[in-house]
């Protein structure tokens, strides 16, 4: 059961093949015996789900249950949940219940899908490896040892390891692509403005952006239609019309331009990942696509750039949790001033404190200018950028990450080679374009993902694409043996 798909799950309930009380029963068993070597989950809302599946089978009885009713699906723990624990992986925020719900959770309940529970996440979504959680690291299902990227690592492993068939991801710098390229599944990041920011907590205002994590991209598609849509709470929502991303999902892929940044697959790029993708780029171009090399000369900027924008709006977002208004309060503070300093001190993780203080002094007086200001301008250059590409590709292919899922620990002692994990993604963030990683093969025993980008708003392109290259081969369907 758990090996379906999300099209295959929607199926089996409409037959009456099974009830969303025995499927929901059947993660939540999954998730008691296996999590524990995945660490994927913070939160298991067991009650609850066993509730809303319930409700979900009272609806299908009276004729009245949606297309994806009685689905389970993890939320990572960055959306507030109504009378859930919404702790976004840090101390700081270990025993905040929160009083309302996201738009994206609100849209997930309203048409029917099972809330198993919040999954694992870098702690405030600050980091590539999902080492930096309060609760612990999480851990690759292909590879124990081996981290499953970040900041949604967890909801990654949880679809990875089949302890949900889908799962809610955010974006800030690659945080939906280069966990699902390494834990081998689909996930999209939509276009900036796509999918409401409301009821997530901030990182980089900007930059953040939540999207769907399935092992298919028409799964992916599935959940899009949930997530999408204008939002009047959330004043960076885009009113653009909402498509069927389904629609379009068989639409043969015949004269379809691609462009490959020489960029990508410079000196960096690990040479087993290259031949993956470059295998994958060929299958495209089987299916009559024109491969044409192109040149984003702005990609080694966009890391530097990245590293002051987003920090910036962290260290502002971050600063309504001092003990006072919000999050966790030290014991026994002297003064007022020692209040701020502990509660901060002992509520945040190390490199939440690292981005706070890089954030502070480059929006502080005198460096304004020569950082932030300069930021924001390099920012322009590469929106710029992609602008000139798409004026002579339709979409823009390459790796998702440098490199596969490497070791605990091998990189936190250093935090640039740890950023640059994010080289081939962050750029998409820092243009608001979406994109979209699918698997495309192993190199050396562990996933690699194909990366897509797309101009505004072609998400259902994107989805076309990636569900093309899926009917084509079969990367997707593989499992880790341990999770089969």
């Amino acid at each position: 059961m758990h090996n379906k798909t999300l099209a295959e799950l929607a199926q089996g309930l409409q037959s009456g093949e099974f009830s969303s009380v025995e499927l929901t029963s059947h993660y939540l068993d999954r998730i008691k015996s296996l999590d524990e070597k995945t660490n994927a989950f913070i939160t298991v809302t067991e009650e609850h789900a066993l509730a809303q599946a319930k409700q979900a089978d009272q609806l299908r009885a009276d004729g009245k249950a949606g297309a994806l009713s009685g689905i389970p699906i993890a939320h990572k723990d960055i959306f507030c949940t109504e009378g859930v624990k919404t702790s976004c992986g840090s101390k700081m925020l270990d025993n905040f219940i929160a009083p309302y719900e996201s738009t994206v959770t609100q849209k997930c309940n309203e048409s029917g899908l099972i809330m198993l529970g919040k999954t694992n996440m870098d702690e405030f979504a600050m980091g590539s490896s999902n080492e930096s959680s309060f609760y612990g690291a999480c851990h690759n299902p292909w590879d124990l040892d081996k981290i499953p990227g970040g900041s949604s690592g967890g909801s990654a492993a949880a679809v990875a390891a089949r302890l949900a068939p889908i799962a809610t991801g955010t974006d800030t710098g690659g945080s939906i692509r280069q966990p699902a390229s390494m834990c081998n599944i689909t996930g999209l990041k939509p276009t900036y403005g796509r999918v409401s920011r409301w009821g997530m907590i901030a990182f980089a205002s900007s930059l953040d952006q939540a999207g769907p994590m399935a092992q298919t991209a028409e799964d992916a598609a599935m959940l899009l239609n949930v997530m999408a849509g204008l939002d009047l709470k959330d004043s960076t929502s885009m009113d653009q019309p909402v498509q069927d991303y389904t629609a379009d999902l068989n639409n043969g892929l015949e004269g379809l331009r691609i462009g490959l940044p020489k960029e990508y697959f410079a000196e960096g790029l690990n040479g087993s990942v290259k031949a993956v993708i470059e295998a994958s780029i060929k299958e495209l171009e089987k299916q009559g696509a024109i491969i044409k090399e192109i040149s984003l000369s702005t990609t080694n900027l966009s890391v530097p750039a990245y590293y002051v924008i987003a920090p910036a709006e962290a260290s502002a977002n971050l600063s309504r949790f001092d003990g006072v208004r919000y999050g966790y309060r030290c014991e026994d503070p002297q003064n007022l001033e020692d209040l701020y300093k502990r509660s901060r001190g002992e509520g945040f993780g190390d490199e939440v404190k690292r981005r706070i203080m890089i954030g502070a002094y480059a929006l502080s007086a005198g460096y304004y200018d020569a950082y932030y200001k300069k930021a924001q301008q390099v920012r322009r250059l590469i929106k710029n950028d992609f602008a000139n590409a798409f004026n002579e590709v339709d979409v823009i292919a390459g790796p998702t990450a440098p490199t596969t899922a490497f070791k605990m620990g091998e990189k936190t002692s250093d935090p640039v080679t740890m950023y640059l994990e994010d080289i081939f993604t962050i750029s998409v963030n820092l243009a608001g374009l979406p994109a979209i990683t699918v698997p495309a093969g192993f190199a050396d025993g562990m996933p690699t993902g194909l990366q897509l980008i797309g101009n505004y708003f072609q998400e259902a392109k994107l989805l076309n694409i990636g569900h093309k290259y899926q009917q084509a081969t079969d990367w997707h369907k593989k499992t880790p043996e341990q999770f089969a």
